[in-house]
This record gives structure tokens, C-alpha cells and sequence, in this order.
């Protein structure tokens, strides 16, 4: 099989506390994980990809099968396929790296979901990892990667890990990548039910008949110019991996900046320590890093779009500062002429009546993420045109 297109994707992450309860830094011994992607494009035969990125040692993989998904822990059993590298079903991911999986023949729709198992017998060490998943990973103890009802699966959590991506064969090749934050990742939609703006993007663009890969490179809290231990690195420097390394992709769309200026405003004192480090970070500085994120993409013979930064108020992102920062980048990105396109998301998003809010139908409550109204309105506003 040739022609790999990316179907789904996840940004990997260091191993860290995170916002929530997780895995990442204990990691597994003679554990099952079982984890469900929904695709945005189908195909006739798949793989996966798997990311030791951030392990300090070879990941030992016992097993690894992919199966149809039918709701929590279960599968369709007489879906499930063994996957294997050079044809061997137990293999090692080196440190640091990413591995695929050979094809096999697996036949998917647009908006199928797969579940990935995978069994660690030896200790994994510190698991990389996603940390905001939005949906629910099951671990059990001992191997049940071929396991049909889920029963054993008793232990959940709400990030994902070692997973890459999925790609797909016989998928037309004009992917889009979604590169951003949180706004990206999906914080603030129900888990579990993929309102995530790019996945409700792959469901609108399947509706009307264009089905493409939309992949979402969202990690929660990250920045254009500042690396973190919990919240990523910086997005200048992830972009090469991330969104050029996809296999398939034309367009990519490019949402950040709302952290580099609101986490200027947060103290060092303050009760988020995910958000260190506490870096000034000017309008300018931002509006240089999403040039050189333009210049990186164009390298690379990809369509790149821009989308305007929402607003945060009354977060504690939000000052006269930032917000004389927010509107700054804006201008920038709405007139400076640099992006192929443009989506304002502030505009369609804005409260009408509070020009400096989100409108209240869209907001989660904290004020700076959308709830699942807004997350479709986000997919809604694009122009298809653009992409």
C-alpha cells in the first residue's frame, strides 16, 4: 500500500501533572490500554503511528490491534486485526521516536471510529502522551487486546497515550491540519461526543459532500513563542513535526496567541502552576511567530490560513494589556495581507452586545472556552472556500 493520508492526529506531549489526573508519568507494567479515535476521512487499508517522543527508553509493545468501536470499552469482535512492524506483532519504538505500523487491509468511512489496544508487558517508563483528550482511555491489567466486551477494562482516563496518528490509504490527499490551543483541543466540549471545532469541521465538510482529513494539532495552554514542560513546545518549533509531518496534508489553519499574552498577565503567585513559565510576551513577538509559522508552510507548499484571537474577558487573561495585545495581532492578521485566507472567529464569536466578550450561547463558563454551541459555531464560520 502507498499514498498515506493522515486520518487523525494528536500532538505528543512531555509527561506531566497536566489539568487532570493521568497515566503519563508512572506509566504501565503489563497493562492493556485501549483507546478510540473517531477518522475524518475513510480509506481502504490503515495504519498507526505511535509516539515515544518523550520516553528516555525503547517502548516494548507486546501486541497491538485495531478494531471497530462500538461504545465504551467494547468492540465488534470479528473486526478486530493484529497490527505489526516488519511483520512481527511484538516490537520496540526507540526513544525518541515515531513508529508506523505495517498496512493492513481495513476498509473505513468518513466519521468511523477505531478502537487501538495495546499491550505493555515490560515497564514503559514515563508515557508520552496527550494530555486533554476529550475522550475516555480504558487500562487494564494483564493482556486483553483481543477482548470483545470491555469487561476488564476498569480503570479510565481522559488523555491519550503513545498514539501518533491513524492514516488511511485510498483518501483523496488534500488534508488540513488544524494547529492551535486549546480552543483546538476542544476544552470546555462534552467529552466523548467529538464537538471538538475540527472534528464538527470533517463532519460539515462530509455533509456537504467534500469529505477531506481534518486533523487536529490543538494542545491545551500552548504558545507561539515560549516552550513548557506541561503545556508543550513552543508552536514555531513544533509546527515541523506536527503539521509537516503528516502525510497527505494541503492546508493548514493556524489559531494561537491568546496564551502567549494572557499568561503575560497571570502572576508567578497565581494557582495555575501548568502555566509556567511566566513569560512577557509582546504583540510583536506573536506576530513573528505566526510569520515564521507562514514562512515554514509556504516552504512546504501548503495553503495557510489565519484565524483571529477570540477574547478572554472577565478571565484572568484579560487586562487593558492583553486586550490591547489581542486587538494588535488582530489587525495583523485581518490586514497585513500575509495569510492565503482569513477566518475571524472573533468577530462571528463576540457578543454583539459586549464587543470585548464571547457571546453568552457559546461560553463554557470560564469565559475563554466555547461549550459544544460554540465549538459548531466555529466550524460554521468557516468559508470552505478558504480551505
Amino acid at each position: 500500500m502507498s499514498g498515506w493520508t493522515a486520518a487523525w492526529t494528536t500532538s505528543p506531549q512531555r509527561p506531566g501533572v497536566g489539568f487532570a489526573p493521568n497515566w503519563s508519568e508512572e506509566g504501565f507494567t503489563d497493562r492493556t490500554i485501549r483507546q478510540t479515535v473517531r477518522l475524518s476521512v475513510g480509506g481502504d487499508g490503515l495504519r498507526v503511528r505511535l509516539s515515544n517522543r518523550f520516553g528516555t527508553t525503547p517502548l516494548h509493545v507486546a501486541g497491538l490491534t485495531v478494531a471497530a468501536a462500538t461504545g465504551g470499552a467494547a468492540i465488534k469482535p470479528d473486526t478486530l486485526r493484529e497490527l505489526t512492524v516488519a511483520g512481527k506483532p511484538a516490537f520496540a519504538v526507540p526513544a525518541g521516536a515515531e513508529l508506523a505500523t505495517d498496512a493492513v487491509s481495513y476498509a473505513v468511512d468518513a466519521l468511523d471510529s477505531v478502537t487501538i489496544t495495546m499491550h505493555l508487558a515490560d515497564p514503559s517508563g514515563p508515557a508520552t502522551y496527550h494530555a486533554q483528550a476529550l475522550a475516555t482511555t480504558y487500562r487494564a491489567a494483564g493482556d486483553h487486546r483481543r477482548d470483545g466486551d470491555g469487561a476488564a477494562f476498569t480503570e479510565t482516563s481522559q488523555s491519550w497515550y503513545y498514539l501518533g496518528g491513524v492514516d488511511v490509504t485510498g483518501a483523496t490527499g488534500d488534508g488540513i491540519v488544524v494547529f492551535g490551543d486549546s480552543l483546538t483541543d476542544g476544552t470546555g466540549s462534552t467529552p466523548d461526543t467529538n464537538h471538538r471545532f475540527p472534528d464538527l469541521l470533517a463532519q460539515r465538510l462530509v455533509t456537504a459532500g467534500r469529505a477531506r482529513a481534518v486533523l487536529n494539532q490543538g494542545i491545551g495552554g500552548n504558545r507561539v513563542t515560549v516552550d513548557s514542560e506541561w503545556l508543550g513546545e513552543r508552536a514555531t518549533a513544533r509546527f515541523a513535526r506536527d503539521v509537516l509531518g503528516q502525510p497527505g496534508v494541503r492546508t493548514v489553519i493556524i489559531l494561537l496567541g491568546i496564551n502567549d499574552i494572557g499568561i503575560s498577565e497571570v502572576a508567578e503567585a497565581s494557582p495555575f502552576p501548568t502555566f509556567a513559565p511566566y513569560t512577557e510576551v509582546s504583540a510583536e513577538e506573536v506576530i513573528a511567530g505566526h510569520r515564521d509559522l507562514i514562512r515554514q508552510a509556504r516552504a512546504a507548499r501548503l495553503r495557510v490560513v489565519g484565524a483571529t484571537v477570540m477574547p478572554a474577558k472577565p478571565s484572568v487573561f484579560s487586562t487593558m494589556r492583553s486586550e490591547g495585545k489581542r486587538a494588535a495581532i488582530n489587525t495583523w492578521i485581518r490586514t497585513g495581507g500575509e495569510y492565503d485566507a482569513v477566518i475571524d472567529f472573533d468577530r462571528a464569536l463576540t457578543s454583539p452586545s459586549v464587543p470585548d466578550r464571547l457571546d453568552g450561547t457559546f461560553d463554557s463558563g470560564d469565559h475563554l472556552h466555547l461549550n459544544d454551541v460554540g465549538y459548531q459555531a466555529m466550524a460554521d464560520a468557516i468559508d470552505l472556500t478558504h480551505l
